[in-house]
């Protein structure tokens, strides 16, 4: 088990709705809290990661950096997300292995299991089936960062760990609407209807497929609980456990948001992967669970969104 206090703690990607959570839960743990702008660090430059790494001299790392979409980014900008992650997970492991960076937490995607593996979602089922091909670039990427932490891990002895979140909402979350994840997508198109009084939301794809949403802020308790205790070159899950049709999580989001429209789909619009749902039974017997439940987690999502998003 890691203690860390007084630790010197590098959050890659602080500023994103993921690495602000984990820097609002590290608060708590009295260490020392290491970010850096683009504007100071981009990690795509392995030069100036490098330099960065060797002047700071960070004791842990979490790797909340990534680019990140929905569906449409990721189909519409392979290239980008294939590219851009690459090069920022190449570059902190490796320089994180340089400088002697005792412990690092890699944050992968649910995105990285076969589109029709067995459901709930175990660990061993990475790589045992085709990639979903709305977000392949994105999870090939992610897969290499995990292969990366395990040969860093067997060759040189790093501690370095590697975690599959499902999917979040939360405060700081992007909210463009052609680029956001669905959750964010449905909050600004259901509060811009009840707005302008529309008769109808349009959402994407039939409906039917089945997703597993997580609040920010316990993904961030999750992965600070395996920093202190988990070391294992195996993937290991962080989610809830259980899924909703994409068409009764828009019903709950329409009801958070009092929009009392009708919800009509896009057939034209992919449905992706038809369910994702994690086995968490692995993190859950190490003593860690979520706590927010869904309701009361879009309840405070919406509260910020109209705090700051409008």
């Amino acid at each position: 088990m890691i203690d860390l206090h007084n630790q010197k703690i590098f959050v890659a990607g602080h500023n994103g709705m993921v690495g602000r959570a984990v820097c609002r839960r590290l608060e708590t743990e009295g260490c020392n809290i290491l970010t850096a702008d683009r504007s100071e660090l981009d990690l795509t430059n392995q030069t100036q990661v490098q330099s960065w790494m060797q002047d700071h001299k960070p004791d842990l790392v979490f790797m909340c950096a990534a680019r990140v979409g929905g569906i449409a980014d990721n189909r519409d900008h392979p290239a980008e997300f294939i590219y851009q992650n690459l090069m920022i997970q190449t570059n902190i492991i490796h320089a994180a292995y340089k400088a002697n960076v005792t412990k690092l937490l890699f944050l992968g995607s649910s995105c990285i299991y076969p589109r029709d593996c067995p459901q709930p979602i175990k660990e061993d089922y990475l790589m045992s089936g085709p990639l979903e091909r709305t977000n392949i670039a994105y999870a090939t990427a992610k897969s290499a960062g995990i292969e990366m932490c395990v040969s860093y891990r067997r060759q040189y002895g790093c501690d370095f760990i590697s975690a599959m979140p499902c999917n979040l909402y939360g405060s700081h979350d992007h909210f463009d609407p052609e680029a956001s994840h669905v959750s964010a997508a449905l909050i600004q198109r259901f509060h811009n209807a009840k707005l302008n009084d529309d008769l109808s939301v349009t959402i994407w794809g039939t409906g039917n497929p089945k997703r597993e949403f997580m609040h920010v802020d316990d993904l961030a308790d999750g992965v600070v609980f395996l920093m202190k205790n988990y070391s294992d070159e195996s993937i290991i899950n962080i989610g809830t456990g259980t899924d909703i049709s994409i068409q009764d999580f828009a019903k709950m989001v329409a009801g958070i948001v009092g929009y009392n429209g009708k919800i009509e789909n896009d057939l034209s619009r992919p449905d992706g992967t038809p369910r994702k749902v994690m086995d968490v039974s692995k993190i859950n017997a190490m003593g860690w669970q979520n706590k927010i439940k869904l309701e009361d987690g879009l309840q405070t999502y919406y509260q910020w969104y109209k705090g700051n998003m409008t």
